[in-house]
């Protein structure tokens, strides 16, 4: 039998070096005059693991990381194409504690498969969602899904039963799904490692969603910043079209679905669903006024289902294995996995998919191992550049949407960035406003010029100006933004901002007595 080696080929893992080690094998292999296959995985989202080589031997996989070019030798030499030991063996990929503790439902093929092989989706349980769905009725997949509880895993939490009943019940001549995968919030990545890693799960999400809603047309709209995972989709869409998953006859079925890659110029605001539409449609990516709400007047002004990555992910598990599977993950209203995505000064930095309820200690502690500089962790940010920063008093939060809404944060994508006592806070509330400020599309008075006016009295208070005075007054500019602007940039800006200062106090003192207190 032929090795089979397993190297990532996903973004996150080329950043730490995976293409240099897939040369370094390459050229051992020729060198040694080895047979073996390379196959360029995803990766499993361990990135303090990575570069991870996997080895496929008659006992199973056996996982070596984080390896560099200069490792390749001695890890011949050892007979790592055995699994034999050497000082970066991991053993089963499966039995590392950073996997071991999760529950992949939505990930469950990520750093498995090879992503571009539809025989090897199908090998790992793809399609079986689909195929349920193709002998349904619309109205039945949609009440799958609604008893199912998933919820939008872009930010909102928005019960995505209840959009896709909308934008069924809704009578149109042309109807569309629309994927938003601009994924722009700091510390997230579970949309870019499903687009490079499992892409057909994502294929055959929006399918289903079209033949529940009457959709024939599908758009994955994604960041220009995500190259390799426009190249892999695009690939993965030749492919699915090849073998009958999209075009006229959906596996040999009466449903039409077809889809395309778009891809955006990198506006954060574009990650808002009427801003994305209105890119879509080669217009200025301003927020539209709703209502209506895309659902019943969306793209080109029909009815439009707008979901992130990983709701649409989501759906073919929930279709093949059932609603009731599904629903029996999570706490609460939250229902499923969520997939957790650990960064900033933090020791085991990646994704985490588990199910609700964890609480942000562990999450923090247990499973990131702390900050990778050692000092105490000083805050932790839920939710990318508009969330709230949560400290150690607060860790004892379970994550669930409503548990963040009660400690005035939110849990957004789910990306955590973690933060030494090193932190600086008010550094932090005036970058969050200065990323308003850069960032706003414009169309609305409170975030255009609230974040302008924000910098700059922030900066009063870092020079000592009348701080106490000019504390008030950021308070009041948080609560005008907050219920005035007309979507989430300008609406979550004061999540950062009020939380800094009302959790971290010390740091908006006056400058004098801030450096004695240093």
């Amino acid at each position: 039998m032929i090795p089979r080696i397993y190297i990532p080929g996903d973004s996150g893992a080329l950043a730490l070096g995976a293409e240099k080690v897939a040369k370094a094998i390459e050229k051992e292999l020729a060198e040694r005059g080895v047979e073996a296959k390379i196959v360029r995985n995803g990766s499993r989202g361990a990135y303090f693991l990575e570069p991870m080589v996997e080895v496929a031997t008659a006992e199973g996989r056996v996982a070596y990381g984080p390896v560099k070019p200069s490792d390749v030798k001695s890890l011949f030499d050892s007979g790592f194409l055995k699994g034999a030991p050497h000082k970066r063996w991991l053993g089963a990929p499966d039995k590392i504690p950073f996997l071991a503790k999760q529950t992949r439902l939505t990930f469950a093929r990520c750093g498995v498969i090879d992503p571009l092989s539809l025989d090897n989706y199908k090998a790992h349980g793809g399609l079986k969602g689909l195929h349920n769905a193709v002998a349904m009725a619309p109205a039945d997949i949609v009440k799958q899904v609604t008893e199912s509880g998933l919820r939008g895993r872009g930010g909102a939490g928005f019960p995505t039963g209840i959009k896709w009943k909308t934008v069924l019940d809704t009578a149109s001549d042309r109807k569309y799904i629309v994927c938003n995968a601009d994924e722009g919030d700091s510390a997230t990545f579970a949309d870019r490692m499903i687009m490079e890693g499992d892409p057909f799960v994502l294929i055959e999400g929006m399918a289903i969603a079209g033949i529940a809603t009457g959709a024939t047309k599908g758009f994955v709209y994604i960041r220009s910043e995500y190259p390799h995972a426009v190249a892999t989709m695009n690939k993965a869409v030749e492919i699915a079209r090849k073998h009958g998953v999209l075009g006229v006859n959906v596996l040999g079925s009466p449903n039409a679905f077809d889809m395309e890659i778009r891809v955006g110029a990198g506006a954060y605001v574009c990650g808002e669903e009427t801003s994305l539409l209105n890119s879509l449609e080669g217009k200025r990516g301003v927020v539209r006024a709703k209502p209506p709400l895309p659902a019943i007047q969306g793209l080109f002004g029909k009815p439009t289902v707008i979901n992130n990555v990983i709701s649409l992910a989501s759906v073919p598990i929930i279709m093949d294995k059932g609603a009731a599977f599904y629903k029996d993950f999570g706490m609460g209203r939250s229902r499923g996995t969520i997939p957790i995505q650990i960064a900033g000064n933090v020791k085991h930095g990646g994704l985490f998919e588990t199910a609700f309820g964890l609480t942000l200690g562990e999450i923090v502690d247990d499973i990131g191992g702390g900050t990778a500089s050692g000092r105490p962790v000083k805050a932790v940010q839920v939710g990318g550049p508009l969330g709230a920063y949560f400290p150690r008093a607060l860790f004892d939060t379970p994550f669930d949407y409503e548990a963040f809404a009660a400690k005035d944060g939110l849990i957004g994508h789910a990306g955590l960035t973690v933060f030494d006592d090193t932190a600086d806070m008010l550094k932090q509330a005036r970058f969050a406003m200065e990323f308003c400020a850069i960032e706003s599309c414009g169309k609305c008075t409170p975030c255009r010029i609230g974040s302008t006016r924000g910098v700059e009295v922030l900066d009063k208070v870092a020079s000592g100006i009348e701080a106490e005075k000019n504390l008030a007054l950021v308070t009041d500019l948080c609560n005008t933004m907050k219920f005035g602007s007309l979507c989430a940039l300008g609406g979550f800006t004061p999540y950062p901002v009020m939380s800094s200062i009302t959790h971290f106090p010390e740091d908006f003192k006056p400058a004098p007595t801030r450096v004695a207190a240093e």
